[in-house]
C-alpha cells in the first residue's frame, strides 16, 4: 500500500490501452472482431474502437450495420477476402496497415467474427512487429457460437462430446485435409468454416472413413442476422440439399448437431415473418 507520501507513476497511453482504459492509440494497430453479424453481439470495446479510429480495414463479412457505427472521422478500406474469388493480397493489407500506422494514424483492422480464428492473424501481427508497432488485439464472438444458439444447442454434452473441433473447409492450398476417422466416430462435433465449396470432399472423406450416412448436418447461413437461415440435413444429402438451398451468405457447418425442434420452429416462424 501507499503512504501520504508515495506516488503512483502516471501510466502511459501504451500502457492505458493495454489495460483496456483507453481509445486507441495513434501509430498503433488494433486488431478486432465484429462478430458474426449482429450489431448487438459486437463488444463494448470494439464499438468504442470503431468510433475512435482514424483508418478501418474490414473485412467482406462485417456487417454494414456495424460499419455504421465508424466514427464521422474514419476512412474505410474494403480489404475483403472472398474464397476462391476476389482478392486483395495478404502483401497489400499489411503493407495498408505499416504505413496507415507509421503515419500517426489511429488503425482498426477489423475483421468478422473474432480475430484469432481463421482471422490470417499471425501474417499481420508479424508485419506490425517487423515495423516495430504496437498492437492489440479485441477478441470476438466467432460464428460457430453465434450459429449454435441460432439452433438451440451446444457444442458440447456431457455424456456426448468432451471437446468441439473448429475447422476449415478449404485453406490456401484448396480443400483442407483433417483427421477424418477421428471427425467419423459416432458422438463427434465440429464447426465446419467456409465449407460450402467443400461439401461434397468432406462428405466423401467421412463416408470414406466410416461415418454413419445419416450423422446430422446443420448449414446455418447468415448466423445471427435478420436473414439467417438453417438447413438441416444428414451426412447423406449434405451436397444435394447444400445445392438445392442456393446459399449466398456466409455459411458454416455443424458435423453432428441437428437443430433442436423449438428453435427450428422458431427460425421458421422468423422467416415467414421477414
Amino acid at each position: 500500500m501507499t503512504g501520504p507520501t508515495d506516488t503512483i507513476a502516471p501510466t502511459t497511453p501504451q500502457q492505458q490501452q493495454r489495460s483496456g482504459c483507453c481509445a486507441l492509440v495513434a501509430g498503433e494497430v488494433a486488431f478486432a472482431g465484429s462478430g458474426p453479424g449482429d450489431p448487438d453481439l459486437l463488444t463494448l470495446k470494439v464499438a468504442r474502437a470503431l468510433n475512435d479510429a482514424d483508418v478501418i480495414l474490414f473485412d467482406r463479412l462485417v456487417s454494414a450495420e456495424i460499419l455504421a457505427l465508424a466514427g464521422a472521422q474514419a476512412v474505410l478500406e474494403d480489404v475483403g477476402k472472398e474464397g476462391f474469388g476476389p482478392q486483395i493480397s495478404q502483401d497489400e493489407i499489411c503493407r495498408r496497415l505499416v504505413a496507415h500506422a507509421q503515419a500517426g494514424k489511429k488503425v482498426l483492422r477489423l475483421k468478422s467474427g473474432d480475430p484469432t480464428l481463421f482471422g490470417r492473424l499471425d501474417e499481420e501481427l508479424s508485419a506490425c512487429e517487423a515495423a516495430g508497432l504496437g498492437y492489440q488485439i479485441m477478441p470476438g464472438i466467432t460464428a460457430a457460437s453465434a450459429a449454435v444458439a441460432g439452433i438451440g444447442q451446444s457444442l458440447t454434452q456431457r455424456g456426448r462430446n468432451a471437446s468441439v473441433r473448429f475447422l476449415t473447409g478449404h485453406d490456401m492450398k484448396g480443400f483442407a485435409d483433417h483427421d477424418w476417422a477421428a471427425l467419423a466416430r459416432p458422438g463427434e462435433v465440429a464447426a465446419i468454416y467456409m465449407g460450402k465449396k467443400s461439401s461434397r470432399f468432406v462428405q466423401g472423406r467421412l463416408i470414406m472413413h466410416g461415418a454413419d450416412r445419416a450423422t446430422p448436418m446443420t448449414i446455418i447461413e447468415n448466423a445471427s442476422r435478420a436473414d439467417q437461415r438453417v438447413i438441416e440435413t444428414t451426412l447423406d444429402r449434405l451436397p444435394t440439399d447444400l445445392a438445392a438451398a442456393q446459399l449466398t451468405g456466409p455459411a458454416l457447418t455443424f458435423l453432428g448437431l441437428a437443430p433442436r425442434a423449438s428453435a427450428q420452429a422458431l427460425s421458421d416462424l422468423t422467416m415467414e415473418l421477414a
